[in-house]
């Protein structure tokens, strides 16, 4: 079994757990997944099946969500499931929101919030927000905001819906306790849902509950040329007994840099090119 699966991972499981559920309903092992959610979120979840767990640094790394905040309060996992506070200040606007949200978009140095995965001296963040060790010094990192638009706003209930694109790295709890902070009201992240990611999107996501037996991934399963962003070219069987034995091919593709090689439609080898020959760099049979 070779390829990628695009779940929608249900709130209140992990990542893992959905990997872990796919692995005893296929008797595969080898299974993997992009882009973590936390428990809270829900949505795309790509995760790849067999050798297919070989591409997933190769696949397109931006993702689109839908989060849900709400005013007046912190937390200090900037969402609900953390230490939750009342912040007594005014009410927001919807004016007073479009007034800051360009600050949320584009090229944003962003700090990763101290429940993170995030490595800082050999440990995990979280590892040290749990014993109280939170660093005053996390280092910041470049993230790109494309899309910060309103959902939706109810202002009687302080809670606020965004559509949010964005690059790889980037923390949505973040952006929403950086919003609370910049309106001087306090934020929490109450929803997130993956609506894009790895060129897969939510509408065509399936029900993890639906999946019953190796059947039903056999036929939603995604054939990695239509996600990853390589030219993809035919060869021979020659050529192919070749490539699966680590060696080099002629080039008669008139192209360089990395390319995906296909025998009969499916991918063999991901491929490094110059201009006399194809050297294969990750084989996939």
């Amino acid at each position: 079994m070779f390829g990628f699966l695009n779940i929608n991972k249900p709130s209140g499981m992990t990542s893992h757990g959905v990997v872990s559920a796919l692995r005893k309903i296929t008797g595969i092992k080898r299974i993997g997944h992009a882009g973590t959610l936390d428990p809270l979120a829900s949505g795309v979840l790509p995760v790849a099946i067999g050798k297919a767990t070989l591409l997933i640094d190769y696949l397109p790394s931006d993702k689109r969500y839908i989060a849900g905040l709400e005013f007046g309060k912190k937390s200090d996992t900037y969402d609900i499931e953390g230490h939750v506070e009342i912040v007594n200040a005014p009410t927001v606007s919807s004016d007073d929101i479009k007034k800051i949200l360009s600050i949320f978009t584009g090229e944003i140095k962003q700090i990763p919030p101290a429940y993170s995965a995030v490595h800082y001296n050999g440990k995990r963040l979280y590892e040290l927000a749990r014993k109280g060790k939170i660093p005053d010094d996390i280092p910041s990192r470049l993230i790109t905001v494309y899309k910060n638009t309103i959902v939706s706003f109810d202002e009687q209930n302080q809670k606020l819906e965004l559509d949010i694109a964005c690059s790889k790295g980037t923390y949505i709890r973040t952006i929403v306790n950086d919003i609370g902070d910049a309106l001087h009201r306090g934020a929490v992240m109450y929803s997130l849902k993956r609506i894009e990611a790895a060129g897969m999107e939510l509408k065509s996501a399936l029900e993890l509950n639906n999946i019953l037996n190796k059947e039903d991934i056999e036929k939603n399963l995604i054939n990695p040329v239509c996600l990853l962003p390589f030219p993809n070219f035919e060869i021979s069987e020659k050529e192919k007994e070749i490539i699966l034995h680590g060696n080099k091919i002629k080039n008669h593709f008139d192209v360089k840099n990395e390319l995906l090689l296909l025998y009969k439609e499916n991918p063999i080898a991901l491929a490094n090119a110059d201009d006399n020959f194809i050297q294969p760099k990750k084989l996939l049979l």
